[in-house]
């Protein structure tokens, strides 16, 4: 048997952890989260949005709200772009690490959509730009995961 999630309108609160550092980005990220949501069924009211103040913060607060019970998903979004220093690497790390923990503790889709990128170039391209937006993939992708989840059982 095949299981599968998918882009039914789905039920429940979603929650958005958003880093204000990069905010010329994450704010793209951040609407295009936003639209995808609606997009796919989920009514403004129903989204709670958390703003940290970078991305290594957001797996804290990601598994806060994922502990109360009252989010079905959790999107994170941020941006790290690549400086003269190894930070970026420890960062980047970091938040990875910290999300997919997070996920696994809370048993609810913790969503990554945080950029790495090489250079603010990237980035914006990233954020609503030539590549799309990934803040809005992201949104599709807690959608698919929480109906996944919901099938499952």
């Amino acid at each position: 048997m095949i299981h599968e999630g998918d882009l039914t309108p789905p039920t429940g609160r979603f929650a958005i952890v958003a880093a204000r550092f990069n905010s010329v980005v994450v704010d793209r990220l951040v609407e295009g989260a936003l639209d995808g949501l609606k997009r796919h069924g989920v009514a403004d009211k129903n989204v709670d949005v958390a703003y940290v103040p970078g991305s290594f913060e957001i797996p804290l607060i990601a598994q806060k709200l994922g502990e109360t019970g009252s989010y079905v998903a959790v999107i994170c979004l941020g941006a790290i772009i690549r400086g003269d220093t190894d930070h970026y690497d420890h960062v980047a790390g970091g938040a990875v690490s910290g999300i997919a923990s997070a996920s696994l503790k809370t048993g609810i889709p913790v969503i990554f959509g945080i950029l790495t990128c090489e250079n603010m170039e990237q980035a914006m391209n990233r954020a609503g730009g030539k590549a799309g937006n990934k803040g809005f993939e992201a949104a599709a992708t807690a959608v698919e995961m929480v109906n996944l989840i919901k099938k499952l059982g």
